[in-house]
């Protein structure tokens, strides 16, 4: 990630997207690193009104994703996909917000590797999750 990058150019990441559906907002991107929140409430809750791991994989995905889109050298004729992920739940959230804070573990020509933590609006770590991307020519 590159420090001043405008958030405001991954609106178009939005659009009829699960990350408009939960709720997740960008936050800020510097140098080696990129931040996100995403509320905790109905629309992340999962049967027993806590945090569904899957929302908090999908506040992960989304931001390892976006980080590699913005390494890309040209965006018309690359994108970047999730290849794997894993996460470890480590705390339950009610509701609030969660931040997730991307930082790269490896970024290379057709590969990206993402450390990803989500933690509460006490800093208490949540979740922690790692991302691999492809990098593949369109």
């Amino acid at each position: 990630m590159k420090a001043g990058f405008d958030l405001n150019a991954l609106d178009f990441i939005h659009n009829d997207s699960i990350a408009k559906h939960l709720g997740i907002e960008f936050l800020e991107a510097g140098e080696g690193y990129l931040t996100a929140r995403m509320p905790v409430d109905k629309r992340t809750h999962q049967p027993f009104g806590i945090l569904h791991g899957g929302a908090s994989v999908v506040l992960a995905e989304t931001l390892g994703s976006v980080a590699s889109y913005m390494l890309l050298t040209d965006p018309t004729k690359q994108r970047a996909v999730g290849l794997e992920i894993n996460a470890n739940h480590i705390r339950s959230v009610r509701e609030g917000w969660v931040y997730g804070r991307c930082t790269p573990i490896h970024t290379g020509r057709t590969t990206h590797v993402w450390d990803i933590r989500i933690t509460d609006e006490q800093e208490k770590l949540v979740c922690i999750s790692r991302l691999t991307v492809a990098v593949i020519g369109v």
